[in-house]
């Protein structure tokens, strides 16, 4: 409050309502009306009230949830305790002790869903197996489970939420009204999370999980890429498979189930970037065991400097277990890609140069190797332009390969600049050099797909604040059409660190219900043809903005 100077001037005043004397008359000579001092509230006062009443009912709902607002349920076979938490991003996180966690982006909202697993029920889990023939009705079961318990859940936080801000309110400000005030905006506050939480609920979301701890090496999880289009098409049934695996994760609680092989889907490891880390070969060996790996595809910048005196940092590629598809980087020498040629050393090796092409666990291949030499900032770059030829160099090899009747399905280059030239003639190139992955569609159809450093980016994961995460991604291919099925983004933690994530991907023409995209560049592919006499290929949302090239010496 803002108190003015006093007026000299009596305010006009109702007669009614002017004092007066003792007896009833208008004040006497020495009870004269006084001054009148006027009070002007200040301009910030209501707004500091409002936000005093939103920061109390905020932390009154949040309280209130934190004490009351749960419910265990059982699901299947599984006692479940599901709650809602605030949160910036929304979504559904299943944390599965002491496997990990599972986070789906379900919906887009200030709270989040999170599913505990507590426990197996060792009663319901012996009637499934003394009678299996109940599995085939445990999506129905798990079903009902989660919507009993989701609209349990609802009722319960609502009172919750309700009964926090009401009790937090009348404790600061003392007044019923304003304790009914707060509990009130507070039911509001859920009721608006709720219809944006079901405008935006995205039951497919469980198609591209994202999962962490212990999880992240068990993609057995999430089934192979064929089942992944043909079994994955509502929620419901998602939960129910859901519980069935993790069922079986406890069953064998001594070791995670490795991926099942399957004979209609080609798995290959795309790696980039590895900067002589020695810890890369360890983890790409243990990536091709776990996925059962049919071939190896590094992007270039296996070195650093491209020295004579760095080969035998690439001997282990011989025991890896897989065939290695390998194109030069900028910081690869012609002594590099010599040493690796040396087929008597590298019996698993395949280098790629010159738009040359080979056929390698039934995927056709063709790359070439990055123009530039730049192992340190020393030396005079050729640039965009050096990029660009070598990029039209592969786009025509690419156009020769169809012409003769092989298609290649796969192109390879180390820079971006140079693999965005083959747009239009293949499928998916695959690409480095930027050390961080990502993908889109690019303008004639051809899917670019960039991977992050294998290697942490290596003796540069000590640059900055934070080390560099180790980036990889195993590429699932229909084994009869030579398409991409989906991918699962690997990343772990860098120097140091010991976390782990892997992402499931879906292109959107392989999504359940999913409209029919626009074909793919004429010609490529072996798969069956369109009316139009182009295979079906790679279609999606609009792609994201270029990401600038990086500075070559990388």
């Amino acid at each position: 409050m803002v108190r003015l100077p006093a007026r000299t001037r009596t305010p006009d005043v109702p007669r009614n309502d002017r004092p007066r004397g003792r007896r009833g008359t208008r004040g006497t000579a020495g009870h004269r009306p006084g001054p009148v001092v006027a009070l002007v509230p200040g301009v910030a006062r209501p707004w500091a009230r409002a936000l005093g009443l939103v920061t109390v009912v905020l932390l009154g709902a949040w309280l209130g949830l934190l004490v009351v607002g749960d419910v265990r349920v059982p699901v299947g076979p599984m006692d479940t305790t599901m709650t809602l938490r605030p949160s910036l991003t929304g979504g559904t996180k299943i944390n599965v002790s002491p496997l990990g966690a599972l986070r789906l982006d379900s919906h887009v909202a200030p709270v989040r869903l999170d599913v505990n697993v507590d426990r197996l029920d060792p009663v319901r889990s012996q009637a499934l197996v003394d009678h299996p023939e109940r599995l085939s009705g445990l999506q129905d079961e798990v079903g009902r489970d989660v919507q009993r318990g989701t609209l349990d859940l609802a009722v319960r936080s609502g009172v919750a939420v309700v009964s926090g801000a009401t009790a937090l309110g009348l404790a600061v400000y003392r007044r019923p009204r304003r304790a009914l005030a707060a509990g009130g905006l507070a039911l509001t506050l859920l009721l608006a999370s709720g219809a944006t939480a079901y405008a935006t609920w995205n039951p497919k979301s469980v198609l591209e999980p994202k999962f962490s701890g212990l999880l992240s090496s068990a993609p057995s999880l999430v089934g192979n890429a064929r089942s992944i289009v043909t079994e994955f098409d509502v929620y419901q049934k998602e939960l129910a498979r859901l519980v069935t695996n993790v069922t079986k994760l406890y069953d064998v609680t001594s070791t995670l189930p490795a991926y099942q092989p399957d004979p209609s889907t080609i798995r290959v490891l795309h790696v980039s970037d590895i900067h002589l880390n020695p810890a890369s070969w360890k983890i790409i060996a243990s990536l091709v065991r776990q996925y059962k790996v049919n071939v190896i595809v590094d992007s270039g910048d296996t070195m650093d400097h491209g020295t004579a005196a760095e080969n035998g940092f690439l001997d282990p590629i011989a025991d890896l277990g897989a065939p290695y598809v390998w194109v030069r980087g900028n910081h690869d020498s012609a002594t590099t890609q010599r040493y690796l040629e040396d087929s008597r050393r590298f019996g698993n090796v395949r280098v790629l140069d010159g738009g040359r092409a080979v056929t390698v666990a039934g995927l056709r291949f063709a790359g070439i190797g990055d123009p530039q030499f730049t192992p340190d900032r020393s030396v005079q770059t050729g640039g965009e332009a050096a990029e660009e030829l070598a990029g039209d160099q592969l786009a025509s090899a690419l156009r020769d390969q169809r012409a003769a009747g092989t298609p290649v399905d796969v192109a390879v280059a180390h820079e971006p600049t140079a693999a965005r030239e083959t747009d239009g003639e293949v499928p998916l190139v695959l690409a480095g050099h930027l050390h961080h992955e990502e993908t889109e569609v690019m303008r004639l159809g051809t899917r670019l797909r960039l991977e992050g450093s294998t290697g942490g980016s290596g003796l540069r994961a000590v640059e900055h604040e934070y080390p560099a995460p180790v980036e990889a991604s195993i590429l699932y291919f229909d084994r009869a059409t030579r398409h991409l099925q989906a991918w699962d983004a690997i990343r772990l933690g860098g120097l140091g660190q010991t976390t782990a994530e892997v992402s499931r991907h879906l292109p959107e023409e392989n999504r359940p219900g999913a409209t029919p995209g626009p074909s793919a560049p004429s010609g490529t592919g072996s798969g069956p043809r369109s009316p139009s006499g182009t295979a079906p290929g790679p279609s999606g949302t609009a792609p994201p903005a270029s990401a600038s090239p990086a500075p070559s010496t990388r």
